[in-house]
């Protein structure tokens, strides 16, 4: 995997290992620290998800703003159940965001998490640190897929409008020279089709959690994506050969049994994504 495919909108050729997160089991989520052990484990690509802030940064973050349940506040205290969504990312400059602490609180959904002081990156600091570590240690070049955190309902509130957000995100891509090897994946087609008009040699992925069925799903996308990524609950032989009789490769989320992980990998899955990228080594 150290060569990108040469056909237009082909992603990972061989088997797609994804550290959900970087590698959120082990340690805390969308952080650099996460990233460079997903790297270390070996993964062929690192999942992750963006965020805007009011300064037009962008940064990773899967909540729209400061979750109480695993990030404190810059001093160190934890948040108030009555301001869960008081700091919202999208109302903040980036300064100010990257003082909270997002890697020292205990997180009871992920007792294996190491704990330690981390901070949210911009998407600029990951692709530099990430690009250093590969140089570094002689590593094959790896995958950024990146998820849109974005609704309709969220328009102006957590997020700008698609086309803003997607151009902000393209351009710090188009900076760091990155776009062969990124992916934009996520649940709001509205994302997915603005970068399918404007960036076409993108490549992308349509994650999806209804059961609406493959036909619907691609019908309300208006075109094929690179990569259709279903929860792993909804794959079945059929979808499989449905999705990649038409050329998607299907990678479902998130995976974190080993058992279920050979089941789909026997099943024919194109990769999967998990929370705990040292489970692909036993594969």
């Amino acid at each position: 995997m150290s060569k990108v495919a040469k056909a237009k909108g082909s992603a990972v050729s061989t088997f797609d290992t994804q550290g959900h997160r970087g590698a959120r089991g082990l340690l805390p989520e969308n952080t650099v620290p996460a990233m460079l052990k997903a790297l270390e484990l070996g993964v062929a690509t690192l999942e992750m998800d963006a965020h805007i802030s009011q300064d037009k940064q962008v940064l990773l973050s899967h909540d729209p703003f400061i979750n109480p349940a695993h990030e404190l506040t810059p001093s160190g205290e934890a948040i108030p159940k009555q301001d869960a969504e008081r700091y919202v990312l999208y109302q903040m400059p980036y300064d100010q965001i990257k003082q909270f602490d997002v890697g020292s609180k205990f997180y009871a959904k992920f007792p294996q998490q190491q704990l330690q002081k981390a901070h949210k990156p911009l998407l600029a600091e990951v692709i530099d640190s990430v690009q250093q570590y590969i140089s570094d240690h002689g590593l094959p070049q790896v995958y950024y897929n990146i998820e849109t955190k974005s609704s309709p309902s969220g328009d102006g509130i957590y997020h700008p409008e698609p086309e803003e957000l997607i151009d902000l995100l393209l351009a710090v891509i188009e900076e760091k020279k990155v776009s062969p090897y990124v992916i934009i994946q996520s649940f709001d087609p509205r994302t997915l089709q603005v970068l399918h008009v404007k960036y076409p040699e993108i490549k992308t992925a349509l994650l999806v959690e209804n059961m609406n069925g493959l036909k619907k799903n691609i019908e309300s996308l208006g075109f094929t994506p690179t990569i259709y990524s279903p929860y792993h609950k909804l794959v079945s032989p059929a979808l499989l050969k449905e999705a990649q009789s038409q050329g998607m490769r299907v990678i479902p989320w998130t995976v974190n049994d080993l058992e279920e992980m050979k089941r789909l990998k026997k099943l024919g899955v194109d990769g999967l994504i998990s929370d705990y990228p040292n489970l692909f080594g036993e594969l």
